[in-house]
């Protein structure tokens, strides 16, 4: 009898990974991603059947708000969108067109950004922004941590709401896993609104915890703005034991600010299914006399297409001069990889500027195993040694910046819910350019020469890694 259990539990977990693998073929995924799950489940059942359940399951048909839900959110920003705007220039115009057709990203005008370079900058700029609000705060980050940054942030939130102003505020339940019911009492006790992405708890959490929201959106009295890579953490203030976090975030004014808003209250309404909060009085931008335009594209794993990477190929393939970028992790699908060394190849001064070192050191060997064909390519790698560069931006030519919380990695493009913005702007890209170059001196740039002295450990460590990277 023990043997025939034996035997029919047996057959039974044999038919769960057999049913498993049919459903990952089944789904039509890219290959480079579908292939590790295939691997780590033959080469280890068990586990693999655990990891797929956690981490591997597909979103792609889910939807976040209804259409109707959608046509209304529209309504609210057209109302404050309906100023003479410029147009974007010819050669990029295909781009505009995929970001309103794939990705809803409608075409805002009037808007007017700050630009901090360091998490200090960031922060007091919220936290007066924060003093100076009259009627709502919206915020909305991957990580919070409860420590002296996380409590200055959340003691000033506590003292607006103690004075009537509206706050709510979504945080993502696995990047602000460290906080506890105490760190979250005096703001409940406010009367704020508080409330987790995607909660992990077991057995629902399967289909959950690989997909993140990984935006840092803010939106106050829907004028103000603030998004970008930065999120609520004493590291991005003063550093830690990689040194000063290098990241790139923004204040906005202007048309912008609806797309914000909208994008926070789209996660709002799929996290607490509320809708009251889909009233005109949250949409008071007031657009300012300025000639850019700007595309906010909200990705993430629902819906059919994968945006965020179809628009940066699209972007990279317009190029007439340069493409510069920063990236904290480069791990590309192959046609974004394909891209880049077709534009270096072509003549265009294509730069990846990387971090030495990371805060995920088997990331980094994924990342490296990219670099020995950018080399051949003419791409210019540059090493940041200035700290950790964790910002996320992307250059083309003089006419389009691309900003925002996405890394040039497949969980970016395939699992997380991110927020780039598309910006249109000589004005802009010229000040992003200069701050750039100032990177640059904080750079080594690599040579072939010693790129490729590599040891052979070394090499065979980041082949191995690179085939497990669209699963980090």
């Amino acid at each position: 009898m023990t043997g025939f259990i034996t035997y029919l539990l047996l057959a039974c977990y044999t038919l769960s990974i057999v049913g498993v693998i049919l459903v990952i073929i089944s789904e039509n995924r890219n290959p480079l991603k579908s292939m590790p799950w295939l691997i780590v489940l033959v080469l280890t059942p068990v586990l693999g059947l655990l990891l797929y359940f956690f981490f591997g399951q597909n979103l792609s048909k889910r939807r976040n708000i209804t259409r109707r839900m959608r046509r209304k959110i529209d309504s609210y920003i057209a109302s404050t969108n309906q100023i003479e705007h410029p147009e974007v220039v010819e050669y990029l115009r295909p781009l505009e067109r995929l970001l309103i057709e794939s990705g809803h990203a409608i075409p805002l005008y009037g808007s007017r950004f700050e630009i901090f370079a360091d998490g200090a900058s960031k922060m007091e700029a919220l936290l007066d922004a924060i003093e100076k609000a009259e009627h709502h705060i919206h915020l909305q980050y991957y990580i919070i941590d409860n420590d002296e940054t996380g409590r200055r942030l959340r003691d000033a939130l506590v003292r607006k709401a103690k004075s009537g102003i509206e706050v709510r505020l979504l945080y993502d339940d696995v990047g602000s896993r460290s906080l506890g019911k105490e760190f979250f009492a005096p703001m409940i006790e406010a009367g704020i609104e508080v409330h987790e992405f995607l909660h992990v708890q077991f057995p629902r959490f399967t289909s959950k915890v690989n997909y993140r929201n990984h935006r840092k959106v803010v939106v106050i009295d829907g004028r103000i703005g603030f998004f970008g890579g930065m999120n609520i953490a004493d590291r991005y203030v003063k550093g830690n034991r990689l040194g000063a976090w290098r990241d790139t975030h923004f204040r906005v004014e202007g048309g912008i600010v609806g797309g914000l808003q909208m994008s926070f209250l789209n996660d709002w309404h799929a996290t607490t299914n509320q809708q009251q909060c889909f009233t005109e009085r949250y949409y008071r931008v007031e657009n300012c006399p300025t000639q850019n335009v700007v595309q906010l594209l909200s990705g993430g794993p629902l819906g059919q297409w994968r945006t965020l990477q179809q628009a940066a190929g699209l972007a990279i393939s317009r190029a007439k001069r340069r493409i510069w970028i920063e990236t904290p992790y480069y791990l590309p699908s192959e046609p974004l990889n394909n891209a880049l060394q077709t534009a270096a190849l072509a003549g265009i001064d294509v730069r990846l500027m990387l971090p030495l070192r990371s805060d995920a050191p088997l990331v980094d060997l994924a990342v490296h195993s990219y670099l020995d064909d950018m080399l051949k390519a003419g791409v210019k790698v540059l090493f940041y040694t200035g700290g950790f560069l964790h910002s996320k931006l992307m250059l083309i030519d003089d006419e389009l910046a691309v900003v925002g919380s996405a890394n040039l990695d497949f969980r970016s493009f395939e699992h997380n819910f991110e927020i780039n913005g598309f910006v249109y702007d000589r004005d802009f890209v010229a000040q992003l350019a200069a701050l750039y170059q100032q990177d640059e001196q904080l750079c080594h740039t690599v040579t072939a020469g010693e790129w490729f002295r590599r040891s052979r450990i070394r090499r065979m460590a980041e082949s191995t890694m690179r085939l497990f990277s669209p699963l980090l």
